[in-house]
């Protein structure tokens, strides 16, 4: 006990007598993501964990082999070096003539390539928020994008999530009184993270109509809408209003190939392409030019389209596995959503279930080999104490099955 004391007194001693550090202002900002730190969490845990946290791809679901073979085959001297701020051409190119084949065709002066979608956010961010800057976000939101709002000096505003998305209904009332006008309005239209919900058409035409009547810019983040498995599809923010200004979309490779490529882009109006290569040579120069490689290659071989379609089959199976395996353990003791696509389901608590912190609820599931993202982990004022987000895209329906059942143990251990 005197050795502990000691130290801790010695640990005490150098802190007081070290100087303090010139921090800036913002860094009281920088409140990090739970979502992310649960990867270094669950990879120092020994025992088995069903992992329902983080929103990854299944490991089966990323073309591994294609990706191996293709470095091998094509990777050179060329993508060995720096490579051009705004995208190596032939990912562009092909990116063009990709998105041609959706919804949402593009062109060259709209895009940049990004290191994944949350470089998109980052730029979105330090183009558009000043400190001070009321910025508009969904309420459970992707806290990681609000976190970058934050690190910018934001001022957040939540708006409720109902199965229609944002209830921009009450966005106006809202808005009006915080006595600003919102600089930004940030939200995942399609298959929500984390309640998998999606913006009704309907709500997507008020929202542009608010944000022209602010001029605030809608910065639409849609990593999961190719990945629609059920349902027909919305208009995105691009189809019902081309060329908006207004409109900055961000997009990423990491939910329909891998994260681990951490490529993106962002297609945004024309007159802000030199302002989003400015910013980007502030952060790293160029996206990292073998993964870019890569990627071009795979999209090059035409695989693409037969792997979305693929994916999409095992994401639905593994959706009705999880909602299977909810309804026969917990049954109405718990509510979820039922998404048309995307990685995640949200569950909040009932009946004896109700009075439930899920952030404790945390450490005894983790115990018990499961984990799962708390509802106060995913929205920026802590709410949804009694919900949680699980992840059905990253687990087989065997896996999925024990670690609701291990969830339901937790659960009943914590309501005794």
């Amino acid at each position: 006990m005197h050795d502990m004391t000691t130290a801790a007194e010695t640990a005490r001693d150098v802190r007081n007598s070290a100087p303090t550090l010139p921090l800036a202002g913002r860094a009281k900002d920088l409140v990090g993501s739970m979502i992310d730190s649960s990867t270094s969490l669950l990879a120092a845990q020994s025992h088995d964990i069903v992992r329902f946290a983080m929103g990854s791809p299944a490991d089966e679901a990323v073309p591994a082999d294609e990706f191996r073979q293709i470095a091998g085959e094509i990777l050179d001297n060329t993508s060995f070096t720096y490579g051009a701020t705004e995208g190596e051409p032939r990912l562009l190119q092909l990116l063009v003539d990709y998105l041609a084949t959706t919804p949402d065709p593009s062109s060259h002066d709209r895009l940049v390539i990004t290191t994944g979608g949350m470089q998109g956010l980052d730029l979105a961010c330090k183009l558009f928020v000043d400190p001070g800057d009321l910025v508009v976000v969904e309420s459970p939101t992707y806290t990681n994008g609000s976190a970058t709002a934050l690190s910018y000096g934001a001022q957040l505003l939540e708006v409720p999530v109902d199965d229609e998305g944002m209830q921009v209904d009450q966005l106006e009332d809202l808005v009006a009184r915080t006595r600003q006008t919102p600089k930004a309005i940030y939200t995942i239209p399609t298959f929500q993270n984390p309640s998998g919900v999606t913006l009704s058409e309907e709500r997507r035409r008020e929202l542009l109509r608010l944000a022209h009547t602010w001029g605030a810019v809608v910065v639409d983040d849609d990593p999961y809408g190719l990945l629609r498995f059920a349902g027909t599809d919305i208009p995105t923010f691009q189809t019902l209003s081309p060329g908006d200004p207004l409109v900055f979309s961000v997009r990423t490779f990491s939910k329909i190939l891998a994260p681990g490529w951490r490529v993106g882009w962002v297609d945004a109006d024309p007159s802000l392409r030199q302002l989003l290569i400015n910013g980007k040579q502030a952060m790293d120069t160029c996206t990292n030019v073998p993964n870019q490689h890569i990627v071009a290659e795979y999209i090059a071989r035409g695989g693409l389209e037969d792997h979305l379609a693929g994916i999409r089959t095992l994401y639905r199976e593994r959706k009705d596995a999880m909602l299977d395996a909810i309804a026969r353990h917990l049954g109405d003791r718990v509510t979820t959503t039922d998404p048309e696509g995307g990685f995640f389901l949200w569950v909040t608590l009932q009946e004896e279930f109700a009075e439930i912190d899920t952030r404790e609820l945390f450490e005894v599931a983790l115990a018990d080999g499961v984990a799962f993202i708390p509802g106060p982990a995913l929205s920026p004022g802590g709410r949804f104490r009694n919900s949680m987000r699980l992840c059905f895209a990253s687990s087989t329906p065997d896996r999925i099955d024990e670690g609701v059942r291990r969830l339901t143990s937790s659960l009943e251990k914590m309501a005794r």
